[in-house]
């Protein structure tokens, strides 16, 4: 099929209301023309123009199994060609649905219960603050709803879930947080601690800081407490030592349930199965999508742990019918993709995979960029990595937002090939490359990434920034 590329941008221009895309700049042509992705094989994506890419960043943090998986294609297609639709209300199921569900359960960290569905993380979030507040009015305790989130964690962009989500620029001018959602300190040493502090005091502190919330909130008032075991779009940032430790005693002491959102550190990202995993988390409630079918098709769930269904299936007699669903809650075509990926993940090991060359990505990032005068810190653990640059390490100062060095680096490396997100809140290049990545592809993106780098230093002190 030969793409009619003008045509094409033309359509998308008058039509799309692209997501985090200035909409006048685009309108208008500054921005350029859409980049129209026309196939995808392995880690790399292809453009309508012939032009190739290396995927840096596996989409969005999810096609992990790459591109171009005729076995996931065959799996939607058989599914489609059975049966393409049917709803999950009044105790409807498909045979990939239950064997789904029996999957997640038994596979995810915890005490698990049952599973429940929707199209996306945010949805996904958006259910389990209903069940925070569903749980509480069931055992009795209507005020204990309020949610506390990080500074700069990403939980999505809906109404409760961008409420929950720490970043201003997701809240502006859309009225949100709305009230009920309360925010804590975020756990990135680097920026957070105090002169002198180790991580494990640092962890400490935090923890503390999370107690004295609570109190002055009051224990009765507070339901949960959501965290991405590696904080993502925050900044590709993993926990100081001691920190989920430290965290969850917390928790447990005032009665607040745990909601671990492992949209993006679900399925072997970071090296085992679930970052819940990795840092010894016991959830409550678990948040699962990206991963779950690689992004082949639209699927979120929300993981129940025991502890929380219980209460909702005592409550049933009292209250009637669980209502709460969405019109694809449990989509058989998504239920089939994700038995289909999950197979590949097992059968190939990804996490196995996401651990070793994941160590070998950790070791060639801190080789090439640690010692670079514009790099502040090299971060990161399995397939996730980033690289903070600031003006002056001596003294961590940041540089000026107007020269916009992280978007430079991301847009020079784009240019040379290679796919690796500008991340908000600080100038940080964020790496997120498939779970298939070989140690040779590292080497190929870690080449790419330093190139563009020393590019912009040159021009950077061409420009009189001093370095």
């Amino acid at each position: 099929m030969t793409i009619d590329v003008a045509e094409i941008s033309r359509l998308d221009k008058a039509s799309v209301l692209h997501p985090f895309t200035q909409l006048k700049d685009f309108a208008t042509g500054k921005a350029g023309d859409p980049t129209i992705v026309e196939t995808g094989q392995g880690i790399r994506i292809k453009d309508a123009t012939g032009r190739e890419y290396i995927d840096g960043f596996a989409g969005l943090y999810c096609v992990n199994v790459g591109y171009g998986r005729t076995e996931i294609a065959e799996a939607i297609s058989r599914q489609a060609y059975r049966l393409a639709y049917y709803h999950s209300y009044a105790a409807h199921t498909t045979d990939e649905l239950a064997i789904l569900s029996d999957r997640l359960v038994r596979m995810a960290p915890g005490k698990m219960s049952k599973v429940f569905y929707g199209m996306s993380g945010s949805d996904a979030n958006e259910t389990n603050a209903k069940l925070v507040w569903y749980y509480n009015n069931l055992r009795g305790q209507p005020r204990k709803k309020k949610i506390i989130s990080r500074e700069r964690g990403y939980h999505g962009c809906s109404v409760i879930s961008g409420s929950m989500t720490g970043m201003s620029f997701y809240h502006d001018y859309m009225d949100l947080p709305v009230s009920g959602i309360i925010h804590t300190g975020v756990p990135h040493h680097y920026w957070g601690a105090n002169p002198g502090e180790t991580e494990l005091e640092f962890s400490q502190r935090r923890a503390a800081e999370l107690e004295e919330l609570i109190l002055r909130e009051g224990p009765e008032t507070v339901g949960a407490f959501i965290g991405e075991p590696v904080l993502g779009t925050g900044g590709i940032t993993p926990p100081p030592e001691g920190y989920w430790p430290a965290i969850q005693q917390v928790l447990k002491k005032y009665d607040v349930l745990l909601i671990a959102d492992e949209v993006i550190t679900g399925f072997g990202r970071v090296g085992s199965m679930f970052g819940s995993d990795h840092y010894g988390i016991e959830p409550d409630l678990i948040t699962v999508a990206k991963g779950l079918t690689s992004a082949y098709f639209p699927l979120s769930g929300s993981i129940v742990g025991e502890k929380v269904y219980k209460v909702l299936e005592e409550g049933a007699d009292r209250v009637g019918a669980f209502s709460h669903g969405y019109t694809y809650s449990g989509h058989p075509i998504g239920a089939a993709a994700a038995n289909a990926v999950l197979d590949l993940v097992e059968k190939e090991n990804l996490p196995g995979n996401a651990r070793e060359v994941g160590a070998y990505f950790q070791e060639r990032l801190k080789a090439a960029f640690a010692q670079l005068p514009i790099v502040g810190e090299v971060r990161g653990v399995g397939l996730m990595g980033a690289i903070e640059f600031v003006a002056d390490r001596e003294r961590k100062s940041r540089f000026e937002a107007s020269l916009k060095v992280g978007a430079r680096i991301s847009k020079v490396a784009r240019d040379r090939g290679l796919i690796a997100r500008a991340m908000p809140h600080g100038d940080i290049l964020g790496f997120a490359p498939p779970l298939v990545t070989t140690k040779g592809e590292v080497d190929e993106i870690v080449s790419i990434a330093e190139a563009a780098v020393r590019q912009v230093m040159d021009e950077l002190t061409r420009d009189g920034q001093k370095i």
